[in-house]
């Protein structure tokens, strides 16, 4: 990994991504009295937009208390405890400890948070809103006293010192102004996705010291696509093929309450932001969420001309499979599900014509999934019938390689083929472990 100071950049450079660790505390509770239970409510619902559950909560854990173990190349750290118990979680931040931690990432004692914990983001969120989270996770989560486990990151690498000058370069402070020119829909939605959704913290490009390398609108990176352990989180501004610009604003709408539509279907990471925080919220964010990035202006794209549908030469190739290495495992393993059209049959199954992850110029995400499948998308308590399946144990890389890039040729998807190479590389980084 690249440096940004040297003599700093070992620690700094392990920074990034890992999840910040909150200190024990042995403080009193804060808030003895009772508390406004409008306000912890309005706490509960700014949670779920933040979506914290997803890396604070760890599968069959309790709502909170960490333990969710991360691997990294330099070794296991374990996500910690954010319920208000008094000596493993956050029971003795006062609330200007918790903005302080969430919006400058600095704990209550001193030591800094690591940017993976997105506080460049949620440096925007407002007083409000940073009082109702803080009267939600002291009155709305019920204390859970695990205690937080250290990681096995050895010394010198886990030092945190050098944070400090990784905020002095990127850190910028101060609550989200609204735009003047901009309606209330704009800024809403402006404020949801730049803050409390922290959208550009994958899917915004990383620079050489792995700052983002645009926090909102005005940097023509925002947005853009980025690649993140393994998957590519997608393009959000308006490019006509691998971004949003063919999706109508019912669309957008549709994937953030649903995981699904008529183009594409969540996978990877963004399935956790669907199942624990888009799909609650309400019509009118989902709406201002929607006009937001709809404004966005074209960023990207993998140079290719406009995106139009065409089956004829995949449909001779799958008549024919004999003579296409990819159309074979196409036929025998894809197309009951992804149909000889490549339209799939959405919202329940995905289509692969004209899906802007097929048409993404990065394959990682293609390759991801199909080794690996994904999780279940869980609608209003109701898991999706239909998760895509791995294929790493049947599938070797040649045939995974095929198929894709047949598919990102086919239906005049015209993106660049796969390698077996990359295939490789993405099975040994992610069966790691399994």
């Amino acid at each position: 990994m690249k440096n940004m100071l040297k003599g700093l950049g070992a620690a700094l450079c392990v920074a990034l991504p890992l999840l910040a660790q909150a200190p024990a505390d042995a403080a009193t509770p804060a808030g003895a009295g009772a508390a406004d239970q409008a306000l912890v409510q309005r706490g509960a619902y700014l949670a779920q937009l933040g979506d914290c559950a997803a890396c604070h909560t760890a599968p069959k854990g309790k709502p909170f208390a960490g333990g969710l173990p991360m691997n990294t190349p330099m070794g296991r750290i374990y996500v910690t405890n954010i319920t208000p118990d008094a000596q493993a979680g956050i029971g003795g931040y006062t609330e200007a400890d918790f903005a302080r931690a969430l919006r400058e990432g600095v704990a209550k004692d001193g030591h800094n948070l690591y940017p993976a914990m997105p506080y460049p983001s949620y440096a925007k969120v407002n007083d409000d809103d940073v009082k109702a989270l803080y009267a939600f996770f002291m009155h709305g989560v019920a204390p859970v006293q695990q205690a937080n486990r250290e990681s096995d990151i050895k010394w010198p690498l886990n030092m945190r010192w050098p944070l400090m000058f990784w905020n002095m370069a990127f850190l910028q402070k101060g609550a989200y102004r609204d735009k003047p020119g901009k309606d209330v829909a704009w800024n809403r939605g402006a404020y949801l996705v730049q803050g409390l959704g922290h959208c550009g913290s994958c899917h915004t490009p990383r620079g050489v010291a792995f700052q983002e390398s645009a926090l909102d609108e005005s940097g023509s990176a925002f947005l853009s696509g980025a690649l993140l352990d393994g998957w590519f989180a997608s393009n959000l501004t308006g490019e006509h093929n691998s971004g949003l610009g063919r999706w109508s604003d019912e669309d957008l709408r549709t994937f953030l309450k649903t995981g699904a539509n008529r183009h594409a279907s969540a996978f990877g990471a963004m399935t956790s932001v669907i199942n624990n925080s888009t799909q609650a919220l309400s019509d009118q964010d989902v709406a201002a969420v929607s006009a937001y990035l709809k404004s966005l202006p074209p960023v990207g794209g993998n140079g290719a001309p406009a995106y139009t549908y065409d089956p004829q030469a995949t449909k001779v190739s799958l008549d024919r499979p004999a003579n296409d290495a990819g159309a074979r495992v196409y036929t025998a393993y894809c197309m009951h599900c992804h149909g000889v059209d490549g339209r799939g049959f959405a919202p329940m199954l995905a289509p692969l014509a004209g899906n802007p992850n097929v048409l993404a110029k990065d394959a990682s995400s293609l390759i991801n999934v199909t080794l690996n499948g994904t999780g279940d998308l869980v609608i209003n308590g109701v898991p999706s019938p239909y998760p895509m399946p791995g294929f790493a144990a049947v599938l070797d890389d040649k045939q995974i390689a095929d198929v894709l890039s047949f598919v990102r040729a086919g239906w005049n998807n015209g993106a660049p083929a796969v390698g077996a190479a990359e295939v490789a590389k993405l099975r040994q980084s992610t069966q790691a472990g399994r």
